[in-house]
């Protein structure tokens, strides 16, 4: 603290892997931290607290974790040389999967936090700069963070993220999720809008809802009734200024007739929904514990696509999952052409510890997993390229939320999340705007800023189903 009482400037450096929810997390770690006098930098020299916030999804991601960690540590060595000091902490997944492990094979590091325990960072901070050894919280604790974060969050700018709930209860085979987040937990309906509106506030005007599952959130509304997501997302559109709301990762099983409603009845609800299968065998997702079947998957398409026309999907898959063959391979493919995703997410199978897929019997050889996840990825790709080739010609309504990449460009995102470029003002952004799209390339699209009086583009008039 300085003499008038104001904490002393220091810098923190934040460096994310994996989901938007990790993203979140990093952002309300910076929030905790502000009271200390932590300000986020761009650049881990010159930082004086880094914190690697880790996700255990992606492949090999405990051995990008200590690579970097080997390079902090000569940052922290040079550092400390210069009378200075630096606070590394790892946070996320892999930190609750591997604490004893990263303190074992990393000992510069300060402290070891789970994604459950963030909200005590401050404590955590006074506890390593006075004790010898790693602070290590990675207990699931009772008290639920979201009830001690600040309220006033940080800007995220034009489009927000916003967790509603966490945790999972599935136990897909293959997903160390459970061990790591927890059991599913949905937050009070009165807070998930008080911090909508603070986003807001703060000029958001697209929201993205996050969760582990989603669609599975059942918090607590106003009399002691239980909301589901879409009842939240009714309450969520009537704030004013918030032009758009998303929500991921969904699961199939709880897509409840409700939400699906939702996407006929709410107009800030975009069309396009994440939503995972994994696989088209259902002998696969039996192996996978998904909990429902392909036909399953197909039938809850059919009624979102019933309720919304102009839904596009996009979708998880995941290829060499032990005990798949050649013919459950197959249907996957068929699957991905009869429903035609605009996106998706192919990875092909790996081990994580202390999950049962890791160690069950007949685990495909590499060279076949791969094989077939560039089978895979080659007609997702020939479908993304056609959906957003189906786009041109259209009028479309674009939220515009920062410059292009060339001067006098701005750049937003389409209704279905591509981003859109196009020549405008800078004064723009912020706004939803009418744009022909002019043309399409392989992830965004380009269009045509129409004259700001034009007829405000209608969705459901205007467009075909995806293909």
């Amino acid at each position: 603290m300085t003499a008038n009482g104001a904490a002393t400037r220091r810098r923190l450096f934040l460096r994310t892997w994996g989901c938007q929810m990790n993203v979140y997390d990093s952002g309300r770690m910076a929030d905790v931290l502000a009271p200390l006098g932590y300000a986020p930098v761009d650049a881990p020299e010159g930082a004086d607290m880094v914190i690697l916030n880790t996700c255990h999804i992606r492949e090999k991601a405990s051995e990008k974790l200590f690579s970097e960690l080997g390079r902090l540590r000569e940052m922290k060595r040079e550092r400390e040389a210069a009378g200075a000091g630096m606070v590394l902490a790892v946070a996320g997944c892999v930190a609750q999967a591997e604490g004893a492990e990263i303190t074992r094979r990393a000992p510069w590091v300060d402290i070891v936090l789970g994604p459950q325990t963030y909200h005590r960072l401050p404590e955590m901070v006074a506890r390593a700069s006075r004790a010898a050894g790693a602070v290590i919280e990675t207990e699931m604790p009772v008290e639920q963070k979201f009830d001690h974060l600040p309220e006033g969050a940080a800007s995220q700018g034009i489009t927000a993220f916003l967790t509603v709930q966490e945790g999972c209860d599935k136990f897909c085979s293959f997903c160390v999720v459970p061990y790591t987040r927890g059991a599913e937990y949905s937050r009070p309906a009165a807070a998930v809008l008080a911090e909508a509106r603070r986003l807001v506030a703060a000029g958001a005007r697209e929201i993205t809802l996050l969760g582990q599952n989603v669609n599975a959130y059942h918090g607590e509304g106003p009399g002691g009734r239980v909301w589901g997501l879409g009842r939240l997302l009714r309450a969520l559109a009537e704030i004013p200024d918030l032009l758009r709301l998303r929500y991921t990762t969904s699961h199939p099983r709880d897509m409840d007739e409700d939400l699906i409603a939702a996407h006929r009845d709410v107009p800030a609800l975009m069309p396009y929904l994440h939503l995972p299968v994994q696989s088209g065998s259902d002998r696969v997702l039996a192996a996978m514990n998904r909990g429902h079947t392909a036909a399953e998957f197909l039938a809850v398409v059919e009624r979102l696509r019933e309720a919304r026309p102009d839904l596009a999907l996009s979708s998880d898959f995941i290829t060499g999952h032990p005990g798949e063959t050649a013919a459950d391979f197959a249907q996957t493919m068929a699957l991905v052409e009869r429903v035609g995703f605009a996106g998706a997410y192919s990875f092909k199978y790996s081990p994580r510890p202390g999950t049962p897929a890791a160690g069950a019997p007949l685990q495909v050889p590499e060279a076949e997993k791969d094989a077939r996840l560039q089978a895979l990825q080659a007609l997702l790709r020939e479908q993304q390229e056609a959906f957003n080739r189906s786009r041109i010609g259209l009028t479309m309504p674009v939220l515009l939320t920062g410059p292009g990449r060339h001067p006098g460009q701005v750049a937003g995102r389409s209704p279905w999340l591509q981003p859109v470029h196009l020549l405008g003002p800078a004064a723009l952004i912020g706004r939803e705007v009418p744009v022909r799209i002019l043309a399409a390339h392989p992830n965004s699209l380009s269009g045509l800023l129409l004259a700001e009086d034009a007829p405000s583009p209608s969705l459901r008039a205007e467009e075909p189903a995806p293909a």
